[in-house]
């Protein structure tokens, strides 16, 4: 059962990426190429895989997975978001993915029904990221690979960085330190057997202008980028390349197996 707290929130979601979605897929595209090598690597995804994409979005890293596994299936709770995967995969031609509009809080899908189960960016969206971990794992099978991509600001800045992005995103919950979700991976008995590390370059004109927040809330976003290229308050690496503020984001990919 959803409550009005978490129905409230799918909305905002709902809401947020409808407007995001053709923005976000451009702007999304480069930086997907490397998760997507890591991942691929990492979780040692083969033809005989039958992969889950929770929280999909555009579909940027089922199609790249659907060149490898066998059968892939993608949920997202935003319409929009799921026009734009089927566009890609018809773009593409691919014929292994499904996609499907569903609450990724209450998976779908039967017990064991997948050797892969990976979400990209999406913890810092969930109210709770906890119990979509948990359904990640019930749709696992036995031996299979649950993989969690997200950003993960260092202890002392991630007050800061939540803070610019609730402003930028309304539907910006809370990003997790990697602690945090080595923790949550090992409350659920799961066994981490790679994590990684990485950033990804942005432009902060860009990300707002894929991006929808307040009106009056960009000159404050905006200041908060100055400060960090002057006090490393946000934990970017905020810097200038001609007139522009340029920043790099830090994520980390965890990957595990259910024993």
């Amino acid at each position: 059962m959803i409550d009005n707290n978490s129905q409230y929130h799918n909305e905002l979601i709902i809401d947020q990426f409808t407007k995001q979605a053709i923005p976000f897929t451009q702007n999304a595209a480069q930086s997907a190429k490397y998760v997507v090598k890591r991942l691929l690597t990492l979780s040692d995804v083969s033809k005989k895989d039958i992969v889950l994409d929770v929280a999909c979005g555009s579909g940027l890293i089922s199609c790249e997975l659907s060149k490898v596994a066998n059968d892939i299936t993608g949920i997202d709770i935003t319409p929009t978001m799921i026009q734009q995967a089927n566009l890609l995969k018809q773009e593409k031609n691919l014929k292994n993915i499904k996609y499907e509009v569903g609450d990724v809080a209450q998976l779908p899908y039967a017990d064991e029904s997948f050797s892969l189960v990976v979400t990209r960016y999406s913890f810092h969206h969930l109210v709770d990221p906890s119990s979509v971990l948990s359904e990640m794992k019930r749709v696992c099978v036995q031996k299979g690979r649950i993989v969690v991509i997200d950003v993960t600001p260092a202890s002392d800045k991630v007050d800061m960085y939540n803070y610019l992005e609730k402003l930028r995103d309304p539907s910006h919950v809370k990003a997790l330190t990697i602690a945090e979700l080595q923790e949550m991976f090992k409350e659920k008995g799961l066994t981490i057997t790679d994590t990684d590390f990485f950033r990804f370059e942005k432009d902060v004109e860009s990300l707002l202008q894929a991006s929808f927040p307040n009106p009056e809330d960009m000159s404050k976003i905006r200041q908060l980028f100055i400060e960090d290229v002057q006090n490393g308050t946000l934990g970017l690496n905020s810097h200038y390349i001609g007139r522009e503020i340029h920043f790099t984001i830090p994520a980390s990919m965890i990957i595990a197996h259910k024993s």
